[in-house]
Protein backbone atom coordinates (compact mmCIF):
# COMPACT_ATOMS: atom_id res chain seq x y z
CA UNK A 1 0.00 0.00 0.00
CA UNK A 2 1.71 3.62 -1.42
CA UNK A 3 1.83 5.83 1.84
CA UNK A 4 1.66 9.72 2.21
CA UNK A 5 3.88 11.77 5.11
CA UNK A 6 2.53 15.19 6.47
CA UNK A 7 3.50 17.01 9.58
CA UNK A 8 0.80 18.71 12.08
CA UNK A 9 1.08 20.81 15.45
CA UNK A 10 -1.15 19.17 17.78
CA UNK A 11 -2.23 21.27 21.40
CA UNK A 12 -1.56 19.73 24.09
CA UNK A 13 -2.01 20.74 27.96
CA UNK A 14 1.92 21.52 28.14
CA UNK A 15 1.85 23.38 24.61
CA UNK A 16 1.67 22.12 20.59
CA UNK A 17 3.17 19.00 19.85
CA UNK A 18 4.71 18.35 16.36
CA UNK A 19 3.38 15.19 15.21
CA UNK A 20 4.32 13.76 12.21
CA UNK A 21 1.28 11.38 10.02
CA UNK A 22 2.21 8.20 7.85
CA UNK A 23 -1.39 7.05 6.07
CA UNK A 24 -2.40 5.10 3.11
CA UNK A 25 -2.47 7.41 -0.12
CA UNK A 26 -5.79 5.77 -1.01
CA UNK A 27 -9.21 7.74 0.22
CA UNK A 28 -10.91 5.99 3.00
CA UNK A 29 -10.83 5.62 6.94
CA UNK A 30 -8.34 3.50 8.56
CA UNK A 31 -7.04 2.67 12.14
CA UNK A 32 -4.99 5.15 13.54
CA UNK A 33 -1.65 3.47 15.53
CA UNK A 34 0.20 6.26 17.97
CA UNK A 35 3.74 5.34 17.43
CA UNK A 36 6.41 6.21 20.54
CA UNK A 37 9.54 6.62 19.72
CA UNK A 38 12.93 6.39 21.68
CA UNK A 39 14.40 9.22 23.98
CA UNK A 40 16.15 10.50 20.66
CA UNK A 41 12.17 11.51 18.86
CA UNK A 42 11.51 11.16 15.18
CA UNK A 43 15.15 9.81 14.07
CA UNK A 44 15.16 8.01 10.49
CA UNK A 45 14.83 4.61 11.69
CA UNK A 46 11.62 5.48 13.96
CA UNK A 47 10.60 7.36 10.32
CA UNK A 48 10.71 3.93 8.85
CA UNK A 49 9.03 1.50 11.51
CA UNK A 50 5.94 4.39 11.44
CA UNK A 51 6.10 4.03 7.12
CA UNK A 52 6.24 0.18 7.57
CA UNK A 53 3.29 -0.04 9.73
CA UNK A 54 1.31 2.75 7.59
CA UNK A 55 1.63 0.28 4.65
CA UNK A 56 -0.20 -2.29 6.12
CA UNK A 57 -3.21 -0.06 6.15
CA UNK A 58 -3.08 2.51 9.30
CA UNK A 59 -2.39 6.05 10.09
CA UNK A 60 0.32 6.12 12.02
CA UNK A 61 0.82 9.64 14.07
CA UNK A 62 4.81 9.80 15.44
CA UNK A 63 4.33 12.50 17.99
CA UNK A 64 7.71 14.56 19.79
CA UNK A 65 7.10 12.70 22.99
CA UNK A 66 9.51 15.57 24.29
CA UNK A 67 7.68 18.80 22.96
CA UNK A 68 7.89 20.95 25.93
CA UNK A 69 11.45 20.42 26.29
CA UNK A 70 13.21 21.17 22.75
CA UNK A 71 12.68 23.37 19.96
CA UNK A 72 10.48 22.09 17.31
CA UNK A 73 12.13 19.28 15.04
CA UNK A 74 14.97 18.06 17.35
CA UNK A 75 15.68 14.95 16.63
CA UNK A 76 18.70 13.62 18.82
CA UNK A 77 22.04 12.05 17.93
CA UNK A 78 22.92 8.21 18.45
CA UNK A 79 25.38 9.02 20.27
CA UNK A 80 26.55 10.18 23.84
CA UNK A 81 25.67 13.57 24.11
CA UNK A 82 22.02 12.33 22.47
CA UNK A 83 21.55 9.95 24.92
CA UNK A 84 22.30 11.94 27.85
CA UNK A 85 20.09 14.92 26.37
CA UNK A 86 17.40 12.20 25.87
CA UNK A 87 17.51 10.42 29.46
CA UNK A 88 17.33 14.26 31.10
CA UNK A 89 14.29 15.04 29.56
CA UNK A 90 13.01 11.69 30.14
CA UNK A 91 13.14 12.41 33.71
CA UNK A 92 12.53 15.62 33.16
CA UNK A 93 8.44 14.63 31.71
CA UNK A 94 6.35 13.52 34.08
CA UNK A 95 4.12 10.98 33.21
CA UNK A 96 0.97 13.21 33.49
CA UNK A 97 2.51 15.28 30.65
CA UNK A 98 2.61 12.07 28.81
CA UNK A 99 -0.97 11.05 29.25
CA UNK A 100 -2.36 14.26 28.29
CA UNK A 101 -0.36 14.31 25.55
CA UNK A 102 -1.75 11.10 24.60
CA UNK A 103 -5.29 12.09 25.04
CA UNK A 104 -4.60 15.15 22.32
CA UNK A 105 -3.68 12.68 20.36
CA UNK A 106 -6.56 10.33 20.39
CA UNK A 107 -8.56 13.30 19.92
CA UNK A 108 -7.25 14.61 16.84
CA UNK A 109 -7.60 11.41 15.56
CA UNK A 110 -11.13 10.93 16.22
CA UNK A 111 -11.37 14.49 14.16
CA UNK A 112 -10.09 13.25 10.94
CA UNK A 113 -11.66 12.54 7.87
CA UNK A 114 -9.03 9.39 7.02
CA UNK A 115 -9.18 7.77 10.46
CA UNK A 116 -12.44 5.57 11.78
CA UNK A 117 -12.03 5.77 15.46
CA UNK A 118 -10.30 2.55 16.84
CA UNK A 119 -6.79 3.49 17.76
CA UNK A 120 -3.81 1.54 19.00
CA UNK A 121 -0.14 2.24 20.63
CA UNK A 122 3.03 1.09 20.03
CA UNK A 123 6.28 1.80 20.71
CA UNK A 124 10.03 1.09 21.27
CA UNK A 125 12.18 1.23 24.59
CA UNK A 126 10.69 4.86 26.30
CA UNK A 127 8.17 4.63 23.59
CA UNK A 128 7.15 0.82 24.61
CA UNK A 129 6.48 2.11 28.10
CA UNK A 130 4.41 5.50 26.69
CA UNK A 131 2.63 2.82 24.88
CA UNK A 132 1.59 0.66 27.39
CA UNK A 133 0.89 3.91 29.58
CA UNK A 134 -1.37 4.87 26.46
CA UNK A 135 -3.37 1.24 27.01
CA UNK A 136 -4.53 3.07 30.44
CA UNK A 137 -6.35 6.10 28.31
CA UNK A 138 -10.25 3.87 27.00
CA UNK A 139 -9.64 4.80 23.82
CA UNK A 140 -7.09 3.14 23.54
CA UNK A 141 -7.89 -0.84 21.87
CA UNK A 142 -4.29 -2.57 22.10
CA UNK A 143 -0.75 -1.78 22.82
CA UNK A 144 2.28 -3.32 21.61
CA UNK A 145 5.35 -2.74 23.34
CA UNK A 146 9.20 -3.40 22.30
CA UNK A 147 11.75 -3.58 25.27
CA UNK A 148 9.47 -1.04 27.28
CA UNK A 149 11.47 0.74 29.85
CA UNK A 150 10.74 1.99 33.37
CA UNK A 151 7.97 0.32 34.30
CA UNK A 152 9.53 -2.39 36.38
CA UNK A 153 11.42 0.45 38.23
CA UNK A 154 8.54 2.56 38.64
CA UNK A 155 11.74 5.72 38.49
CA UNK A 156 9.89 7.99 35.73
CA UNK A 157 8.29 11.15 37.53
CA UNK A 158 4.94 10.52 38.48
CA UNK A 159 2.17 12.05 41.42
CA UNK A 160 1.74 9.46 44.07
CA UNK A 161 -0.10 6.56 43.03
CA UNK A 162 -0.27 7.15 39.39
CA UNK A 163 2.86 4.94 38.62
CA UNK A 164 2.88 2.53 35.55
CA UNK A 165 3.79 -0.48 36.96
CA UNK A 166 0.84 0.12 40.08
CA UNK A 167 -1.76 1.05 37.70
CA UNK A 168 -2.15 -1.76 35.76
CA UNK A 169 -5.09 -3.34 36.52
CA UNK A 170 -6.99 -0.37 35.50
CA UNK A 171 -5.81 -1.28 31.40
CA UNK A 172 -8.90 -2.35 29.41
CA UNK A 173 -6.85 -2.91 26.61
CA UNK A 174 -5.22 -5.78 24.96
CA UNK A 175 -1.42 -5.54 25.80
CA UNK A 176 1.31 -7.31 23.80
CA UNK A 177 5.16 -7.39 25.37
CA UNK A 178 7.91 -8.04 23.55
CA UNK A 179 11.15 -8.60 25.28
CA UNK A 180 14.79 -8.73 24.52
CA UNK A 181 16.84 -11.45 26.80
CA UNK A 182 19.83 -10.09 26.41
CA UNK A 183 18.32 -6.58 27.58
CA UNK A 184 20.47 -5.02 30.08
CA UNK A 185 17.82 -2.09 30.32
CA UNK A 186 15.03 -4.96 31.57
CA UNK A 187 17.06 -7.71 33.15
CA UNK A 188 15.52 -11.28 34.13
CA UNK A 189 14.47 -10.07 37.60
CA UNK A 190 12.31 -7.23 36.22
CA UNK A 191 10.96 -8.71 33.60
CA UNK A 192 9.63 -11.30 36.50
CA UNK A 193 8.63 -8.91 38.30
CA UNK A 194 6.28 -7.26 35.26
CA UNK A 195 4.89 -10.50 34.40
CA UNK A 196 4.16 -11.39 37.97
CA UNK A 197 1.81 -8.12 38.25
CA UNK A 198 0.65 -8.96 34.95
CA UNK A 199 -0.54 -12.03 36.23
CA UNK A 200 -1.85 -10.67 39.29
CA UNK A 201 -3.92 -7.74 37.52
CA UNK A 202 -5.57 -10.38 34.99
CA UNK A 203 -5.45 -7.78 32.57
CA UNK A 204 -5.32 -9.25 28.54
CA UNK A 205 -1.71 -9.47 27.11
CA UNK A 206 0.89 -11.54 25.25
CA UNK A 207 4.13 -12.22 26.76
CA UNK A 208 7.02 -12.79 24.34
CA UNK A 209 11.12 -12.92 25.04
CA UNK A 210 13.27 -12.88 22.47
CA UNK A 211 17.14 -14.01 21.98
CA UNK A 212 17.97 -10.01 21.47
CA UNK A 213 19.81 -6.55 22.85
CA UNK A 214 17.94 -3.81 23.54
CA UNK A 215 17.21 -1.89 20.08
CA UNK A 216 16.81 -4.69 18.56
CA UNK A 217 14.41 -2.65 16.05
CA UNK A 218 16.76 0.12 15.18
CA UNK A 219 17.86 -0.39 11.30
CA UNK A 220 20.89 1.22 12.66
CA UNK A 221 24.45 0.13 14.34
CA UNK A 222 25.10 -3.60 15.44
CA UNK A 223 22.24 -4.44 17.50
CA UNK A 224 19.81 -4.67 14.68
CA UNK A 225 18.11 -8.00 13.95
CA UNK A 226 16.49 -7.33 10.33
CA UNK A 227 14.74 -10.88 10.81
CA UNK A 228 13.29 -10.30 14.41
CA UNK A 229 12.07 -7.17 13.33
CA UNK A 230 10.45 -8.17 10.86
CA UNK A 231 8.37 -10.88 12.92
CA UNK A 232 7.77 -8.00 15.02
CA UNK A 233 6.25 -5.76 12.17
CA UNK A 234 4.00 -8.48 11.50
CA UNK A 235 3.28 -10.00 14.36
CA UNK A 236 2.20 -6.05 15.65
CA UNK A 237 0.08 -5.37 12.09
CA UNK A 238 -1.91 -8.69 13.02
CA UNK A 239 -2.82 -7.61 16.51
CA UNK A 240 -4.14 -3.86 15.08
CA UNK A 241 -5.60 -5.47 12.21
CA UNK A 242 -7.65 -8.05 14.54
CA UNK A 243 -8.23 -5.15 17.70
CA UNK A 244 -8.88 -2.17 15.66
Amino acid sequence: MLIQQSFVDIETASGPMRTAIYRPQQSGRFPAIIFYSEIFQLTAPIARSAAIMAGQGFVVLVPEIFHELNPVGTVLAYDDAGKDKGNQDKWSKSLEQHDSDTQALVDFAASQPFCHGNIGAMGVCIGGHLAYRAALNPAIKAAFCLYATDIHSDTLPAQPGNQSFERMADIQAEVHFIWGRQDPHVPAQGRLKIYQQLLASGINFHWQEVNAQHAFMRDEGERYDPALALTMYQQAAALFQRAL
